[in-house]
């Protein structure tokens, strides 16, 4: 079951507190202050974990405690150290602070393998009274309660970590075109809607060149503004390099393909979703492929769409995911695009250096 959003509830270990005790040996008839310091308490920290690919466990558990500080104890021996929580998150998750205004603030964006983030800190362990002894106050009786540790409201919402991402209305035949091009295997039928949720897959071209696309559930008109889920759906592309918009020129959908990529292109352009970069949606590479054209019967209904897309000057391929038809010129340019992102990707830190 794949779970890309779900709110939660951590708090970090209360600090122990300090120890009131004094040195009682014998032949020591004066012992000095020996309480020692409490503990400090355990913190709750974010992991991800590039084998996580939902936040499915995080539906059924939803608070999360780190383990309290121990007291101090005499001889100035310190409290134990509270123990601390690692939660595993998917790569690519973003985690949020609820604020007390329910206002939602980012906190941490995990997208590398191994990233640790600290979300909750433990409360500090209080000081005991050997602590306070000074050279006028020899036998202190003072002591300090461990402070307690961070509470916090957490949203985690999960943004896929793909290359490419694929776009379209219902069944424009997304599912097929990622199980034709990866080892996914999707859900795949004749009627809208059937994917509910973004799939993953990685094709491999000649070369060991290789990419992974995600095939996002099929958009309708009002997804920029959450009509059917497109919200979520949406904000699943922000971190793609490249977009692949499918067409159905069939007249199966008994819609008209020039139409539907309005429509499709319009809700990438409201949509207010930017990545790092700032980048947004529409701003990114788009190609657009022309599917189902082995159950085409009005050749002008593909004429009419790439006249149209060529008016935008965007790179147009006519093909078929289900019988395999001119496959192989689309994965090309995606690759390039692809491999261009990339490039400036890596380049981007030296540009930005030499400006400085």
């Amino acid at each position: 079951m794949f779970v890309d959003e779900v709110d939660i509830h951590v708090t970090a270990g209360h600090g122990g507190r300090g120890a009131l005790s004094f040195r009682r040996e014998k032949f020591v008839p004066r012992g000095g202050p020996d309480g020692g310091n409490g503990g400090p308490g355990g913190s709750v920290y974010f992991v991800a974990n590039a084998n996580l690919n939902t936040l499915l466990n995080y539906r059924f558990q939803r608070i999360f405690e780190a383990g309290g500080g121990g007291h101090g104890e005499g001889s100035t021996r310190t409290g134990k150290n509270g123990a601390d929580v690692e939660l595993q998150v998917p790569t690519g998750t973003v985690v949020y602070e609820r604020q007390e205004d329910s206002e939602l603030v980012q906190m941490a964006d995990l997208t590398e393998d191994g990233q640790r983030v600290l979300v909750a800190k433990g409360g500090l362990g209080g000081h005991g009274n050997a602590y306070y002894t000074t050279s006028t106050n020899r036998a202190p009786r003072k002591t300090q309660a461990g402070l307690p540790g961070e509470e916090k409201d957490l949203r985690l919402h999960l943004k896929l970590l793909a290359d490419v991402g694929l776009v379209g209305f219902p069944n424009a035949g997304k599912s097929t075109m990622i199980a034709r091009i990866s080892a996914a295997r999707p859900k795949i039928a004749d009627y809208p809607f059937t994917t509910l949720v973004p799939n993953l897959g990685v094709v491999g071209l000649s070369g060991e060149r290789t990419f992974v696309v995600a095939d996002v559930p099929g958009l309708i008109e009002g997804a920029h503004a959450g009509t059917g889920l497109g919200h979520r759906f949406l904000s699943h592309l922000e971190r793609t390099k490249v977009l692949v918009h499918l067409v159905d020129v069939s007249s199966l959908s008994g819609r008209d393909p020039v139409e539907d990529f309005d429509v499709i292109m319009r809700e990438l352009e409201l949509f207010p979703g930017r990545d790092a970069t700032g980048e947004r949606l529409i701003d990114k590479p788009i190609l657009v492929a022309a599917n189902k054209i082995d159950a085409l019967d009005d050749p002008d209904r593909l004429a009419r769409l790439a006249a149209h897309v060529r008016s935008l000057d965007l790179p147009f391929f006519a093909v078929s995911a289900a019988a395999g038809t001119d496959i192989g010129p689309l994965l090309e340019a995606i690759w390039r695009e692809v491999a261009d992102a990339r490039a400036r990707a890596v380049a981007a830190p030296a540009v930005d250096a030499h400006a400085e």
